[in-house]
């Protein structure tokens, strides 16, 4: 196994986890994903969304070399049954966080064209209404993650 000294870990980290769109104070940050059985075909993406701009955004398209197809769900309970539905765009207004995560939005991958692995990561792209094109690494995090790593924001 490769041993890197802790600080260019923690570099890594940063690298895979904030994109910023240039002049929209449009971030994207913490982007991970949950490993994925050897059989599965479908995986979620979760991150966080912030507008620190003064102008709403809205995000309408999303993409990587991962999935056949990404897409915004949105996951609620109805009375104990999960349901699951597409969402088309995702309005982020000025001074706004959103968190995408699991039981809630999240980013569905459609058809993986190979299982993800635990430790590895894959880009994904956003498109923007007005920030246009925010690319990210996506971070491969255990089967059983229930969030993005604490302090390696």
């Amino acid at each position: 196994m490769l041993k890197r000294p802790l600080p260019v870990l923690f570099c890594l980290l940063l690298a895979v986890g904030t994109a910023f769109a240039a002049d929209s104070g449009l971030k994207v940050e913490k982007a991970w994903a949950r490993a994925a059985l050897s059989t599965a075909t479908p995986g979620a993406v979760y991150l966080t969304i912030v507008n620190a701009g003064t102008t709403a955004d809205r995000l309408t398209r999303l993409s990587t070399p991962a999935a056949a197809e990404a897409q915004i769900h949105l996951m609620t309970m109805d009375r104990n049954v999960m349901q699951m539905r597409r969402v088309d765009a995702l309005d982020v207004k000025p001074g706004e966080r959103i968190e995408l995560k699991p039981g809630g939005l999240h980013i569905m991958l459609v058809k993986l064209k190979q299982p993800l692995k635990q430790g590895g990561h894959f880009p994904l792209s956003l498109e923007f209404e007005r920030a246009g094109r925010i690319d990210v690494e996506v971070l491969v995090l255990p089967i059983g993650a229930g969030g993005y790593p604490q302090g390696t924001d």
